[in-house]
């Protein structure tokens, strides 16, 4: 059992079991129960998520991911390290089904005309609370940037939850703590680009899944990103910690944006980002510099392509309403389901108990080492030296 207070007061915890299954818990934000399971002879799993009363699963790609020395997939067997230890391994987003690829040509070219988006935010308590630091775009070229403003709302919705169930806020409308740096239209404008990067990955995807071809997972995740010369944005899905470049910790939150500029060296674990956009307080600081580690990376990746994912259901929901245009006929078949996904282990059912009794068995370990650390320490004589005679 791992736990962990972060700096800005939220809890989580991971518990690895004997079946290799594991559980993790956020409070005031969504768990899952993780079970693995065999894919032609690589390991995936299948996460079952419980938020908020609601019940989803996500499928994950795990591989080996071997920095510079070797990049590559490291198939079968429980995902072990190579044969000289080096190396991470890393669960990339794996969708459950694809949409067809004219929709994703239609997510992925300019619409015909920009188009304004009425999102109903005005008077919502977490919108009033980040108005400093989001404002979203007024018009909409292409649903690239609609996708950026719904990953960036949802996160911020998220983080604003947390909040009034830990207790931080009272569920009034409120200014953001200290002085957020805004989300300027520059930053919105790279994390669009972004957006487009992952559409095309998933489109490639969708091609591979048609033609019965398995997905490599380096490609799909941070593996490509770190080596493809290129600048990446993430925008944070969760509370993390970090250690700036001065060896200071400093929090992020869901919503904030980090930038890789430069890649990391070849023996590196972890990986340094530019911070273009963080909301105040005890945040890390607008350019500082900050370190994350590759799993953590990872799962930011993972939460930007979950959350496309969900804002491409929604829009795909919308299509022809609101102003959005219409999909053309080509795009309208329904998903189809990626074949890693269809032979996979069942939705637990019984992960809110789980994550919950899980909880229950967290707030009791932490009461005893809390307990432990205020008894008083008996003094203890120290065993004589060697002749028996004490100084």
């Amino acid at each position: 059992m791992d736990i962990h207070h972060g700096l800005n007061g939220n809890r989580r915890f991971e518990v690895n079991r004997r079946d290799h299954s594991r559980i993790y818990g956020e409070r005031g934000r969504r768990g899952f129960v993780e079970h693995p399971y065999g894919y032609h002879g690589h390991d995936f799993a299948r996460r079952t998520y419980y938020d908020h009363g609601r019940r989803y699963s996500h499928f994950y790609n795990n591989y080996h991911y071997r920095g510079f020395g070797g990049r590559g997939w490291d198939g079968g067997g429980d995902g072990g390290g190579d044969s000289d230890g080096g190396g991470f391994n890393l669960s990339v987003f794996a969708p459950g089904s694809f949409f067809p690829r004219p929709f994703y040509g239609w997510a992925y070219n300019p619409w015909p005309a920009p188009i304004p988006f009425d999102w109903g935010w005005a008077g919502s308590p977490w919108h009033d609370y980040y108005g400093g630091y989001f404002t979203p775009y007024s018009t909409y070229p292409g649903a690239a940037s609609w996708l950026t403003d719904y990953l960036i709302s949802q996160d911020l919705q998220a983080d604003y939850q947390a909040h009034v169930e830990t207790g931080e806020v009272d569920g009034a409308p409120m200014p953001p703590p200290g002085n957020p740096v805004a989300l300027t239209p520059d930053v919105q404008q790279e994390i669009t680009n972004e957006v487009r990067n992952q559409l095309a990955l998933e489109n490639m995807e969708a091609g591979q899944n048609a033609q019965n071809q398995d997905i490599d997972p380096n490609s799909s995740g941070i593996g490509r990103l770190l080596t493809d010369g290129q600048k990446h944005v993430f925008v944070v899905g969760s509370a993390l910690d970090v250690v700036d470049s001065n060896q200071a910790e400093c929090a992020l939150s869901s919503g904030d944006v980090l930038e890789l500029q430069t890649p990391p060296p070849p023996a590196a674990t972890a990986v340094d980002l530019v911070v273009l956009a963080s909301k105040g307080g005890n945040e890390c600081a607008k350019s500082s510099t900050v370190t994350v580690q590759f799993a953590d990376l990872q799962e930011m990746q993972n939460h930007m392509r979950e959350t496309i994912d969900r804002g491409l259901q929604e829009l795909k929901d919308k299509q022809g309403t609101k102003g959005l245009p219409p999909l053309p006929p080509s795009a309208q078949s329904p998903p189809v389901p990626a074949h890693y996904a269809e032979i996979a282990p069942p939705e637990d059912p019984n992960v809110q108990a789980e994550i919950q009794q899980q909880d229950q068995q967290v707030d009791q370990a932490v009461q005893e080492v809390s307990s432990d650390a205020s008894q008083p320490q008996e003094s203890v004589a120290a065993p004589p030296p060697q002749g028996g005679v004490v100084p």
